[in-house]
């Protein structure tokens, strides 16, 4: 790796940090910057849970008056996700890479049009369920969509939010702790499974790793300023025109 490929990694990883914190979405920088220095699509990938780990993390002490109110109602919860990212993971271990670089434009449109419509989704899934707030049903959807996550993961925050208000966390900060701890979770149990692997290029998640750990905080620092509005915006834009680019190269 060189200097000019260690300076964009962390460059971007800021910029990632800064902008999960503030809108989210950040998935669609950091994985198109992991590929431009040369990384493999899956490599990319799942070196990109590494780097943006951080970000997913750092939020979880500020929910700890909320995570001791769920208590061990999470555990049920931490199991399904994370029995679903780790099928996922081992499924992209086992992936044959041009199908997945194929798949590649349809990742990031799903992770755009998720980051889009993530409101209407949550809203469409919360009305689905009705009076349904456990059970059986929520559990395999929980564990399906964490397939997905483990996969590939961008936007699955918002399924992960739904999930917990269908369960009836209806208070959006204590859906969205519940989220959190999910994310943070099966990233790691992903980590684990692709670094088993052998297909998380470490030097680079740890150089864009240190720039989303900055990003993070001082995204924290700067989203009481910022028009999220305009920034999501900016995302889906980005997103549609990225999946657009990639679809060209995939199948010109």
């Amino acid at each position: 790796m060189t200097v000019y490929d260690t300076a964009l990694l962390v460059g971007i990883g800021v910029l990632g940090g800064v902008w999960n914190a503030v809108a989210g979405g950040a998935t669609l920088f950091t994985f198109p910057a992991l590929m431009a220095v040369g990384l493999p699509p899956m490599v990319a990938n799942a070196t990109n849970f590494l780097a943006l780990l951080p970000s997913n993390a750092a939020a979880l002490p500020a929910y700890t008056r909320e995570l001791r109110h769920v208590g061990r109602a999470l555990l049920p919860l931490a199991v399904s996700s994370g029995f679903g990212a780790s099928v996922g993971s081992v499924l992209l271990l086992h992936s044959d890479p041009g199908v997945f670089e194929r798949l590649i434009p349809a990742l990031i449109l799903m992770a755009t049009l998720l980051f889009a419509f993530g409101d209407a989704v949550r809203a469409k899934l919360l009305a689905l369920a009705g009076g349904t707030r456990t059970g059986v049903v929520v559990f395999a959807g929980l564990f399906l969509a964490s397939i997905y996550g483990g996969y590939f993961g961008a936007g699955l925050g918002i399924i992960l939010l739904a999930v917990a208000q269908i369960l009836g966390y209806s208070s959006f900060p204590l859906a969205n702790a519940i989220k959190n701890v999910l994310a943070t979770s099966f990233s790691i149990l992903s980590i684990l499974v692709f670094g088993l692997g052998g297909l998380i290029a470490w030097p680079h998640a740890f150089a864009m790793m240190a720039g989303s750990t900055v990003g993070g905080y001082l995204g924290g620092r700067l989203a009481q300023y910022a028009n999220p509005r305009l920034l999501r915006g900016a995302v889906i834009v980005f997103g549609l025109v990225l999946s657009g680019v990639y679809a060209w190269r995939v199948f010109a």
